[in-house]
């Protein structure tokens, strides 16, 4: 089977930030609203910010492919026992063909050979798309959190969590 995750190369992050931004407002315009989605865009994922979090913060991307199609991206955070499942992002054209259970079993798979305990995420609690196909995979809801970012705007979300089948 042809991998889907395809590391992001140096020099593509303005590619990412730009294409972030598309899945971003489809995805969230209707739960946060515009000018949220537009201030997480400057403060999260503009092509500056992806870089220093790459740099800094050990975040991986990745592009996910369909049928040499670009379909969505992720990225993913190593800690010291668990993987932090920061992004995961499906163009509206690839959703419902299976293209998010994939990714989650390859971020799974990434997370088990570094020797990780578990996957943890937070999603909007409104998003119930995402949830449903979260819980289909096997994440558990942990906990809840509201996070002040700053610009008059909050997060609202679950933490879910999968823990990694024991060999």
């Amino acid at each position: 089977m042809q991998r889907m995750m395809v590391l992001m190369r140096p020099g593509e992050e303005g590619q990412l930030s730009r294409f972030a931004g598309e899945l971003w407002h489809d995805t969230y315009d209707s739960l946060l609203g515009q000018a949220q989605v537009d201030y997480m865009m400057q403060t999260v994922q503009s092509e500056e910010n992806i870089r220093r979090q790459i740099r800094e913060e050990n975040y991986i991307y990745f592009f996910l492919f369909f049928e040499g199609a670009r379909a969505g991206y992720c990225a993913l955070k190593p800690e010291e026992e668990k993987m932090f499942l920061s992004k995961l992002y499906l163009s509206e054209k690839f959703r419902g063909r299976g293209l998010g259970q994939r990714a989650l079993r390859e971020v799974a798979e990434s997370a088990r050979r570094l020797g990780l305990k578990s996957v943890y995420l937070t999603v909007n609690r409104h998003n119930a798309r995402a949830i449903r196909a979260y819980e289909r995979f096997g994440f558990k809801r942990a906990s809840c959190a509201v996070t002040d970012i700053g610009g008059g705007f909050v997060m609202d979300d679950y933490i879910y969590e999968y823990v990694l089948p024991q060999a």
